[in-house]
């Protein structure tokens, strides 16, 4: 009754296309895990600022932000104080937030 040829396996160029996938498969799981990899070991803590060698804050201050300029750095501190500086770390300017 049932005259119908039983397929038992995949064809040739299926079982080429499922390697196929399979690898792309791999591969993308290995590149997601190398860019977390990457993202988790280069991003900076985000508690200090890399500030310059010849570069000394007043006392008491802590730097929150740091700008570059052509020939000038800015420090924003936590108090609330604009420090301007020169390319070679003299203390030029105190300029206070309100």
């Amino acid at each position: 009754m049932d005259d119908a040829p039983q397929v038992t396996g995949l064809t040739p160029g299926l079982k080429f296309l499922k390697a196929l996938v399979i690898l792309l498969m791999i591969t993308m799981i290995g590149g997601v895990i190398t860019i977390v990899a990457v993202l988790v070991t280069r991003m900076p803590d985000g508690n200090t600022i890399p500030l310059p060698e010849n570069l000394t804050l007043p006392d008491g201050a802590q730097a929150a932000s740091f700008t570059l300029g052509t020939d000038y750095m800015v420090i924003t501190t936590t108090d609330g104080r604009i420090l301007v500086f020169g390319r070679d770390g003299t203390f030029r300017k105190s300029v206070p937030l309100d």
